[in-house]
């Protein structure tokens, strides 16, 4: 791969989800990419050709731009952000105790990058920040460098974890906001270019995710891309990326809230989200019932929100009670167990999956997590597996929790199966299999998966989350 665009040379700063994928899919299009984090481990890691996170396709997209010579890998502001046009941060905005986010990385990113632009330096901001940030990072510049001409741009991401190089490659919108038009375009011609290059890559190889939590996917690379860019506001595009995580968790929530019905009432809630999800103004995305939301968005674009609202003197009661729904969900969980049982205290249970959803390594805020400690505290035995959360786990759960490493070893002596995140190992496992090493009969299905009919047949008691 040679660099297409000799115009601009471009510098990502932080290599999480969103950054790393942003870089070599960049360097992959055939842009000469910095990328750059603080972090030396995480840098070396992505030298080696390697992603320092479990991530569907990745690996190889970091081999690639590393091999080419397109990605450089680097900790140094100093040798970055000279030679660069167009810098995008992509830093981590961690959420404080009182749910507002942490904005330390924000302004240490501004800080070093305009330490050593030049002039006419595109300043792309594609965290998720606060409404105003960038009117309030923009004055932050004019205070620390009065002199410098810098421009700035609101780009907000709509990446997912499991399915990160999928959603950049074959992204629905791309998000502007600003009022300098020329850079607006030539961000928009970034994107443009890395569509150009998807339209040759084969999808496939980064999909096996794609449509979880959704009613479909499709290749919208076939779409016209000037139909799917926006340009907007500086404020507008800030507010749309947690506006629209904020409606996706409220949508989960709410199919929770139902399945407290259908638990009581004797429905089936997948077969009610079937129902109203053929209904095109409302369609099945994301009405899917469980174990709850987790990760590090939702979380904290919800509470985000909730505070920038409060702090504008208006309250949204309607985000609260999301919140709190989804954290009642471990709980209900919790009692169809212990109800089931009389008693969990000295039960073994085989538990399967620790990462917030299937297809990424990130436990934070995972709600399997929070159900694992939970069990535990009530007196439970637990084994614990995941096929790629297992070492990112440790810290966050109890003492008392036992990590299993192979799968075939969790089931041992087992009373019940709580399958907590719905992998595809865990959901297409042949459980007829294990029948002899279990004790007990009774499969726990967190995220609704599993096929209740074909799970009885096996001669299993079955639990959902309103569908048992």
């Amino acid at each position: 791969m040679e660099n297409l665009n000799k115009k601009d040379i471009i510098t990502v700063v932080g290599t999480g989800y969103v950054g790393l994928t942003l870089a070599v899919a960049c360097a992959n299009a055939g842009y000469k990419v910095y990328c750059l984090d603080v972090d030396e481990n995480k840098i070396n890691t992505i030298k080696s050709g390697r992603s320092h996170f479990y991530e569907v396709g990745l690996d190889d997209f970091v081999r690639n731009a590393v091999d080419s010579g397109n990605l450089i890998p680097t900790t140094s502001y100093e040798q970055a952000i000279p030679n660069s046009s167009i810098v995008f941060s992509c830093v981590g905005t961690p959420d404080l105790p009182d749910g507002s986010p942490n904005m330390e990385f924000i302004y240490g990113a501004v800080e070093e990058t305009i330490k050593n632009a030049n002039n006419g330096l595109i300043y792309v901001q594609k965290s998720t920040v606060p409404v105003g940030t960038g009117g309030k990072l923009l004055a932050y510049i004019t205070e620390k460098q009065p002199d410098l001409r810098v421009s700035y741009v609101s780009n907000p991401e709509f990446t997912r974890e499991s399915s990160a190089m999928y959603d950049t490659l074959n992204t629905d919108r791309v998000v502007v906001g600003g009022s300098d038009q020329e850079a607006l375009d030539r961000v928009v011609d970034i994107f443009k270019t890395i569509d150009d290059f998807a339209k040759d890559f084969d999808i496939g190889k980064v999909s096996r995710y794609a449509t979880l939590y959704k009613g479909k996917s499709s290749d919208v690379t076939s779409i016209d891309f000037l139909s799917r860019v926006l340009k907007t506001s500086l404020e507008s595009a800030e507010l749309i990326k947690v506006t629209a995580n904020a409606f996706l968790a409220l949508k989960i929530s709410f199919a929770n809230s139902i399945a407290l019905v259908c638990d009581k009432a004797g429905a089936d809630i997948n077969e009610v989200m079937d129902g109203i999800g053929l209904d095109s103004r409302i369609e099945r995305s994301f009405l899917y019932a469980g174990r709850g939301w987790g990760g590090g968005c939702f979380p904290k674009d919800v509470s985000g929100l909730i505070t920038v609202a409060r702090g504008l003197g208006i309250d949204l009661p309607i985000m609260n009670s999301a919140v709190e729904v989804n954290n009642y969900m471990t709980e209900h969980i919790d009692k169809k167990i212990e109800e089931y049982f009389g008693s969990i205290s000295g039960k073994k249970l085989a538990f399967l999956g620790l990462a917030f959803k299937p297809g990424t390594s990130d436990i934070r805020k995972s709600p399997a997590i929070r159900l694992a400690n939970l069990l535990d505290d009530r007196g439970a035995q637990i084994l614990a597996y995941d096929p790629e959360a297992m070492s990112n786990s440790r810290d966050s759960l109890n003492q008392g929790i036992t990590l299993v490493d192979n799968l075939s070893d969790v089931f041992v002596g087992a009373e019940a199966v709580v399958i907590s995140t719905a992998w595809p190992e865990f959901v297409e496992f042949d459980y007829q299999d294990i029948k002899n090493v279990l004790v007990g009969k009774l499969i726990v299905d967190c995220e609704n998966r599993l096929d209740k009919d074909k799970v009885k047949s096996l001669g299993f008691d079955y639990i959902g989350v309103g569908r048992s």
